[in-house]
This record gives structure tokens, sequence and C-alpha cells, in this order.
């Protein structure tokens, strides 16, 4: 104790060499790092439940076909004849194309032409008429445009004159027929031989709605009618 009654503070020695245990380290915060990994770590987990899903997938398919197998093997001969087979579609026909454009093809026959020398055409042989309507021998155009108009005429040949023409009747001309196409044919006759001949006619002509086109003939006992294509008569526009 110091003088005047006043205490001395107490000495402490600090040894320098003495051992201390190491701070803790100090918590890092999450970084970049931590959430690539962690993003990682779903996709292939991801991944390997796709794998899983579908090889269960490919073991339940083929699992099941091969039961169908099986049970097909078990069955015999006439049990599998029995059960019933799936029949293909039958193809339906196409359906028949119509023309784009007015047609009509005719062909003779049984009956003789008129007695004013107009040919009648067959209308029981499945005609082609498209848009053209048909009456007394003759063609009605139903569509005003060009068309082609074509007749052949197969007859004998005698020594007379025989004519084959395609004529044209029409509401704006009025008086007697106008020919279109004409074919004249005289052949003299030697000895009792007697041949026969074709005749054929066809052009490109303008026709107004309600004209009338039709086929005459002069002479008509030296047309022959022996086969229907022989004697023909059509038109359609180009």
């Amino acid at each position: 104790m110091a003088e005047g009654g006043v205490p001395y503070p107490s000495v402490f020695m600090v040894d320098s060499h003495a051992a201390y245990p190491p701070m803790p380290p100090k918590p890092r915060p999450p970084g970049r790092g931590g959430v690539a990994q962690s993003l990682l770590f779903l996709l292939v987990g991801l991944a390997l439940c796709g794998l899983a899903i579908e090889a269960c997938f490919i073991y339940h398919l083929y699992s099941k076909q091969g039961s169908v197998e099986s049970g097909s093997a078990g069955m015999s001969i006439q049990d599998q004849e029995d059960i019933p087979k799936e029949v293909p579609p039958t193809s339906r026909p196409n359906p028949i194309v119509l023309p784009s454009k007015p047609v009509a093809h005719l062909t003779a026959g049984p009956q003789a032409p008129h007695g004013d020398g107009v040919m009648v055409w067959n209308m029981q042989a499945e005609p082609i008429l498209h848009e053209m309507e048909y009456k007394d021998g003759k063609l009605v155009i139903q569509k005003e445009g060009y068309y082609y108009v074509y007749s052949k005429i197969f007859f004998s040949e005698v020594d007379v004159v025989f004519t084959h023409s395609v004529c044209r009747t029409t509401p704006r001309y009025l008086g007697k027929d106008i020919e279109l196409l004409k074919s004249r044919r005289y052949h003299p006759k030697f000895g009792k031989m007697m041949s026969t001949s074709n005749s054929y006619l066809g052009g490109v002509f303008h026709l107004f709605e309600d004209d009338s086109i039709f086929v005459k003939v002069k002479n008509v006992t030296q047309v022959r009618i022996q086969h229907s294509t022989e004697n023909v008569f059509g038109i359609y526009m180009i």
C-alpha cells in the first residue's frame, strides 16, 4: 500500500506465447454458384423421371403385345378362322365427269330418214347430250358460242347423185334452211356391181341460243344403216 493509504493497482502478467482457440469463420452469403447447382440437380431429376416413365410405358406395351400373341398361339386353327377379319373398304367408282362445255354425239338408229331427208338419230343407245337438246332429229343450241359441227354418212353408190349436208335453222332468219356444210357425190354405175362409200363433213360456226342443227340427205334410199357407228352426228363448243 502506498503512502497515505492509497492502494496500488493489481499487476497482471501477459504471456504472448499462450495458445488461443481460432475464431469461427464467418458464413458466406449465398451466390450464383449455389443457384446454378440447384437448378442443375432439378433438371437431372426431371430427366431421370422422364426416362423411368418411358421405360414403364414400353414395358407395358410389350407385355400387352406378348399376351395377345400368346393367346392367338393357344387358339386352334379353326378358332382363328372363326374370328371375323377386317374387310378393307371397297373403293367407290369415280363419278362421271361432266363436260365443261356443251357437247353432243349421236349415232343412227334403226329408223330411216324422214321423208324430207332429215336424218333420225337413236336415243336408246346412250347418246351424249350435255347442255344440248334433241328434238325431231335436230340439236337445239342452249348456249351461244363457237361450235365444231361434224357428220358422217355411210351410203351406197349408184348412178344418181347423193347429197349430204349439215343445215341450220334460226329464229333470226325466217325462210328455208341454211346450209352450213355440203357434200355431193356422183358415181356412174358400170355393170351390175354396186359399191359403198362414206361422206364426212366438219366445220366451225358461231351459233346462237335456240338455233337448230341437223343432217339432211338427198336420195335417202342410198343411206346404209348396218352399224350405229357408221352414221354419226355431233357438235361441241370450242
